[in-house]
């Protein structure tokens, strides 16, 4: 069954939503990251154990390595929708 333009169209909406929200979470994922980082020095500074707190930001970086895959995807899908909607015919009127 085809998909009618106007759901194709709401599709490519929807994704690009998603591209614009996986945008600003791996700008807070950065943020959080460059926090963490800012956390261990003081830790250390102080004297204090850090590991745990280096951990975290190995964990943080991790999840923003996939963040970052997700991201590519979203976006790839949107270039595939704006490709397809650009090669429909126009509707007979």
């Amino acid at each position: 069954m085809a998909i009618s333009l106007a759901e194709r169209t709401e599709q490519l909406h929807a994704e690009q939503r998603l591209l614009v929200k996986a945008d600003a979470d791996i700008d807070d994922g950065w943020l959080r990251i460059r926090d963490q980082e800012d956390r261990v020095r003081e830790l250390r500074a102080a004297g204090h154990d850090a590991r745990q707190a280096e951990r975290l930001v190995d964990l943080l970086r991790q999840t923003l390595v996939e963040w970052e895959r997700h991201r590519t995807l979203i976006a790839q899908r949107v270039t595939y929708l704006q490709r397809e909607l650009n090669s429909t015919p126009p509707a007979a009127s």
